[in-house]
């Protein structure tokens, strides 16, 4: 908690009633801490970083869509952050706007991008001549909205948006289910300052960002050897350019297990050896509840026996192997 305030601060993206704050309330509920909204994803982070909040709230990954890069590039780069928790939130969108408003009237739809992405075939299906108006959330797009005088042009006609940000902001529903995708879902994540790790569940993962070294033939095979070996399994691995210069990437991962587990850590050993630079970024439980899998020969019995076999070796007392 920040000496100001007696609650946790948690920063999220703004404004009311987006996704974000949807995930934020499977967190922690609005009597238990401080919601700070954020105009992006970044201002949430860096607000983290500069200990203006304790927590932030962001979406990382879509099913739809794949990685949140906004999150994932600043997550990669500055002081370090890590994350403490994952949520899921299912996704539905409708389309609204002010009263009197028809759908044949609408050209002009305001949204985030993410969500403009999941339901361009509806679009092209019921509204083909509508074009995009990017906005900072789906909230922002229908408070703006809701705030335009009558008579006053916003700059679109229609928000694509949350049913509850729909209602928060009194706007009328053209059309519901609104999505290419109905089983679409937003992973989000808890990040704060790096600190004791959440216990190990069984059911955890571990994120990571990986830099490879450069014109090195089989540098990816020799870093993604570094988890087939101890059997750890890679749930996510995106490539995002380092911005340098053309052909340098990082990698972003997620491997499930948790620090605590020795396959896992012994991965890390590898990496760190092999690679470059390794950002560890926390490892915390899925929010699924999805046991790890751990094969025959990698749980941490399996390490602390082939090393007390290795170290018999060594002192000369040869235990059986």
């Amino acid at each position: 908690m920040t000496a100001s305030s007696p609650l946790p601060r948690y920063a999220y993206l703004g404004p009311a009633g987006t996704f974000t704050e949807a995930a934020l309330r499977q967190v922690v509920s609005p009597d238990m801490a401080e919601y700070v909204p954020m105009v992006d994803v970044v201002s949430a982070l860096e607000a983290v970083r500069s200990a203006r909040v304790d927590f932030a709230v962001v979406p990382i990954e879509n099913s739809v869509e794949g990685g949140v890069t906004a999150t994932l590039d600043t997550l990669a780069t500055g002081r370090p952050l890590v994350l403490v928790r994952e949520v899921l939130v299912p996704v539905e969108f409708v389309l609204a706007a002010r009263a009197g408003t028809v759908l044949a009237d609408v050209t002009r739809v305001a949204t985030h991008p993410h969500a403009w992405a999941q339901c361009r075939r509806w679009f092209n299906a019921a509204l083909p001549a509508a074009v995009h108006v990017p906005a900072t959330s789906t909230a922002a797009a229908g408070a703006l909205l809701a705030d335009t005088a009558p008579g006053h042009d916003p700059g679109f006609d229609a928000a694509l948006l949350s049913p509850l940000s729909a209602h928060l902001y009194g706007l009328e529903v053209l059309a519901e289910h609104v999505a290419d995708n109905e089983a679409a879902v937003t992973r989000f994540v808890v990040v704060g300052v790096p600190g004791a790790l959440p216990p190990r569940t069984g059911s955890d993962k571990t994120s990571l960002v990986v830099h490879l070294p450069s014109n090195e033939a089989g540098a990816l095979l020799a870093m993604l050897e570094q988890f087939a070996a101890r059997g750890v399994n890679l749930s996510r691995i995106e490539s995002r350019p380092l911005g340098d210069r053309l052909g340098r990437y990082s990698f972003s991962i997620d491997a499930d297990g948790h620090l605590a587990e020795e396959r896992v850590a012994e991965a890390l050993i590898g990496l760190h050896r092999v690679c470059p630079h390794v950002r560890f970024l926390g490892s915390y439980p899925r929010a699924d509840g999805a046991p790890t899998d751990v094969r025959p020969g990698t749980a941490d019995a399996d390490f602390d026996g082939a090393r007390s076999w290795v170290a018999s070796l060594r002192a000369g007392t040869w235990l059986a192997g």
